[in-house]
């Protein structure tokens, strides 16, 4: 997310929330910014047509309306319509991010971002949320889980300033700067 991006994020995923929060319940805000997330990583095509500048606001509404109509509240649906009125759907995914973790914050959820060299199964994710809770006194978390395989085995944990790194890659680094060798 560029910086410029989430300057013009900021204050419309802050308002999303504030104005959603007075509508209806946080966790059936959460659930549709997961849902809008979710759709905009799965769909190449949503992506490609929101950031064409050559597609038409209106357009781009008939488009978000027929997708999220159906699935979304319509405090949420009209806010991604105000979002093509005022030329920023093109910022959405960065709005969407912010949202949702103004959103958790409000929930009091920790969202613990995992980077893992293969998929998690549900088992291992339980175990992971059970022994973050333990130790970092949090009543929910969240985990935000990306593949990624040059991590060779293990996962990466972050939950704000905090790193727990039980991956191959990271162990190696950790030697190498003991023995005063550089590794990328």
């Amino acid at each position: 997310m560029s910086a410029q991006n989430t300057k013009v994020a900021q204050p419309y995923a802050s308002a999303f929330i504030d104005m959603a929060g007075s509508s209806f319940p946080l966790d059936s805000i959460i659930s549709d910014l997961n849902t809008v997330a979710t759709t905009l990583t799965e769909s190449f095509d949503l992506r490609k047509i929101i950031n064409n500048p050559l597609v038409s606001s209106t357009s781009k509404k008939e488009i978000i309306k027929s997708i999220f109509t159906e699935s979304l509240d319509k405090t949420t649906v009209n806010f991604l319509l105000v979002l093509c009125d005022r030329g920023r759907i093109n910022c959405l995914k960065s709005i969407v991010t912010i949202a949702l973790e103004l959103g958790y914050k409000k929930a009091s959820i920790d969202v613990a971002y995992v980077i893992t060299s293969t998929e998690m199964s549900p088992s291992q994710q339980e175990v992971l949320i059970t022994k973050l809770k333990a130790m970092t006194k949090t009543k929910e978390i969240k985990l935000n889980i990306k593949v990624n395989p040059s991590l060779i085995a293990g996962f990466t944990v972050q939950m704000g300033s905090k790193v727990i790194d039980t991956s191959v890659k990271g162990q190696l680094k950790e030697l190498s700067t003991y023995l005063g060798a550089s590794v990328n």
